[in-house]
């Protein structure tokens, strides 16, 4: 860029925002033995970086509310000063382990035509926090509002209404039919947040009324302060790749959340990208119906134990393939030689698809039981994928 460009775009940029000053009292002080992250075992090792709502980081982020926490990070809500935006912070825990969502991402950065693109979550900058005895990596992106999850639960008889979650499965089958062909395995899904109304809101609210927060010793644990509800909802986006693996490769190890889990996973058997397919289709399940399909509890334990979750499989879907237990490192745990259920302190209990869903009727419900067993099947081989899942007859309907 020549000197002139350089002159005349510095010219008509906007200054930054002013540093805000937050208050330093009229907070609640927390007397919990353990809250947030003081839960996480990476706690008590320094693990997590000691943030201050205040703080500017990277010479262009102000801090100024926390949104949440996970066992590998801290998410925050910044003010980008230079871009006059709001951003949100992901910042890491000192493990190098966690280096692996930074290359995905970089991967996801890529420009591509394929209309799942935009339905993938991007990061906006990154950039490294030193730190005495180990950095922090930290992730920039646009700031969501709760999960597909968590909307349901704020909506009349905490189920999506049919077309809403329809809008959805189409937006996450583009973005799953995206990564399959193109990329990764992914997690979470998440809403596009158009009005920006809220995120001003939630500094105001900051200003006005501190977050609660726990003081030990030079360390601050606030309590994470929730988004309100937008006026309108953007798009539906996967993000959150932190235990994301390629796909080309076959895999056994564990993965997934327990109730979501897919027979091969539970099992030990390879799985690939597959997997993702019966995991949305048990969210899907959840979503509509408004409650699991699958629990995992045992009867008498009365937690989740992975017999019992298979149980209910059985009594679902009836035995397992033959090939699949020969494939499952765990499946001598369940079954005999023969493939029958050996598991004495559960008994297997049969039910049917048909009696399970309760908000559908007619024409409309057999065609949603279709689609659903297209991705709720024991061989992984035998699930539609998602590009043949869009054309769904149901999901166009």
């Amino acid at each position: 860029m020549s000197p002139l460009r350089i002159w005349l775009k510095s010219l008509f940029q906007r200054p930054p925002w002013p540093v805000i000053v937050f208050p330093n009292n009229g907070f609640d002080i927390i007397e919990e033995p353990l809250v947030e992250e003081e839960e996480s075992e990476g706690f008590s090792s320094g693990d997590y970086y000691p943030m201050v709502i205040g703080d500017v980081l990277n010479s262009r982020y102000q801090v100024v509310g926390k949104l949440g926490f996970g066992v590998s990070s801290t998410v925050w809500l910044a003010r980008d000063m230079k871009n006059h935006r709001y951003v949100a912070l992901k910042v890491y825990t000192r493990d190098e382990d966690n280096k692996n969502e930074f290359e995905i991402y970089k991967q996801l950065s890529k420009t591509s035509q394929h209309p799942g693109r935009e339905h993938v979550r991007e990061a906006l900058d990154s950039f490294t926090l030193s730190r005495l005895g180990g950095d922090h990596y930290c992730l920039v992106q646009k700031p969501l509002w709760e999960s597909l999850h968590d909307l349901h639960y704020v909506m009349p008889h905490a189920r999506l209404e049919v077309d809403i979650l329809k809008s959805a499965i189409k937006q996450m089958l583009l973005a799953l039919d995206y990564i399959h062909t193109e990329y990764i395995k992914p997690d979470n899904i998440m809403q596009e947040l158009n009005d920006t109304s809220v995120l001003e809101k939630f500094v105001q609210d900051e200003v006005k009324k501190p977050s609660s927060r726990k003081i030990t010793g030079y360390r601050i644990i606030y309590l994470s302060r929730l988004l309100e509800p937008p006026k309108q909802f953007g798009r539906a986006l996967l993000c959150d790749f932190g235990s994301a693996v390629q796909g080309e490769e076959e895999r056994n190890h564990n993965a997934q959340p327990e109730i979501y889990r897919s027979p091969e996973v539970m099992l030990m058997a390879n799985w690939s990208y597959p997997a993702d397919i019966w995991n949305l289709g048990l969210m899907i399940w959840f979503l509509l119906e408004g409650q699991l399909l699958f629990t995992g509890l045992h009867p008498t334990l009365d937690r989740y134990i992975t017999r019992a979750h298979l149980a209910e499989m059985i009594g679902l879907l009836g035995p397992p393939p033959h090939d699949l237990i020969q494939k499952g490192a765990r499946s001598s745990e369940f079954f005999d030689e023969d493939g029958n259920w050996k598991v004495e302190d559960i008994e297997i209990q049969p039910k049917t698809l048909e009696e399970s869903e309760c908000c559908l009727e007619g024409e409309d419900k057999e065609k949603f039981l279709a689609f659903i067993r297209g991705m709720i099947t024991w061989r992984q081989e035998d699930r539609k994928t998602a590009a043949v899942l869009l054309q769904d007859p149901w999901l166009n309907s």
